[in-house]
């Protein structure tokens, strides 16, 4: 089964493109299955475990077990979705005609509504909390690294402002705001190619803000690093540290995190809301299924439909709030 299992993953990196991070969750699903089916038929040896023996039993006492140790369910459904990707690789390579996962059905899951900025927040957070820079932060910045200058200041300011209107006006995950290259990026026409999941491209439009700002850190990035002599400095990257190396994750989270916390209670301030954020307003303001659904880069319609959900939500209390027999 071990050598299967790699033949599969090698097939989901090469033929489907899957990222590093999916290709580790899909990795460790199987070995968790794996260590589960030693046990479950009194097996001291990995290599002696037979596929063929596998049955839709044996499958829910896995899922079973996860769940009664507290699992979600949605984390059960996406280990089952990783079995039934296996299989029906078995089965296409002739191991086996029929897979035990296909009789398995994924565990009904609560549509959760994403969370998002209205409105009124997503004006405060562009038009208060990044106008009025938060010198503090700055100020203890500079403490920590020894550092007084305002060519910094004023890069790291032109930095999250560029990137957090990127984040909103573009729909970006994380990785994709994180892995943006100069080459992408064209301030001319007002476009940018994005890299998504699956190794896939699509066209995104900048806004006028975004297309604004984005240009003006552009500036301020090149005139600072200079100045400050970053011979490693990353020139394929939009977004760097003040270093000159490409901006990672865990600093584009605790940037959107600091912003967000100032509009908005909600327990959830990652880079994600703004994506949430946007898709919403662009449904709340007319645009098609369609078209934000490309923008976002979801492969099919059905993903991109929970934003409609949230549209509804809103149509109905404003009719329940405004029609005189609601």
């Amino acid at each position: 089964m071990i050598d299967y299992q790699k033949s599969f993953l090698d097939m989901l990196e090469a033929e489907r493109h899957f990222s590093a991070h999916t290709l580790q969750a899909y990795e460790t699903d199987l070995k968790q299955f794996m260590i589960f089916l030693m046990r479950y038929y009194e097996l001291k040896n990995s290599r002696d475990i037979d596929i063929s023996f596998i049955e839709p039993l044996t499958i829910r006492v896995f899922l079973g077990e996860l769940h009664e140790k507290g699992l979600s369910m949605k984390s059960v459904s996406r280990k089952l979705a990783t079995l039934k990707s296996f299989f029906k690789y078995l089965m296409t390579i002739r191991v086996i005609e029929n897979s035990p996962a296909a009789l398995v059905q994924s565990p009904k899951l609560d549509k959760r509504l994403p969370t998002f900025l209205n409105e009124n927040q997503s004006e405060q957070l562009f038009e208060e909390i990044l106008k009025n820079f938060d010198a503090s932060f700055y100020r203890d910045f500079r403490k920590k690294n020894n550092r007084k200058s305002d060519r910094l200041e004023k890069f790291l300011y032109n930095r999250d402002k560029a990137l957090m209107e990127i984040l909103y006006s573009c729909g970006l995950r994380l990785s994709e705001v994180v892995n943006l290259n100069a080459v992408d990026v064209d301030l001319n026409v007002g476009l940018i190619k994005v890299l998504g999941k699956g190794k896939k491209h699509r066209i995104v439009p900048l806004g006028s803000k975004a297309r604004e700002n984005l240009s003006r850190y552009i500036e301020t990035k090149e005139t600072f690093l200079l100045a400050n002599r970053s011979e490693d400095m990353d020139r394929r990257a939009v977004f760097v540290t003040e270093k000159g190396k490409r901006i990672y994750p865990v600093l584009v989270q605790r940037m959107v995190k600091k912003y967000l916390t100032a509009v908005t209670e909600s327990k959830k301030k990652s880079p994600h809301v703004l994506r949430h954020t946007f898709a919403t307003h662009l449904l709340n303001n007319g645009a098609d299924l369609r078209s934000v659904s490309e923008m976002l880069g979801h492969s099919n319609l059905t993903t991109t439909e929970i934003y409609t959900h949230v549209s509804f939500q809103r149509l109905k209390k404003i009719y329940e709030q405004a029609h005189p027999k609601a």
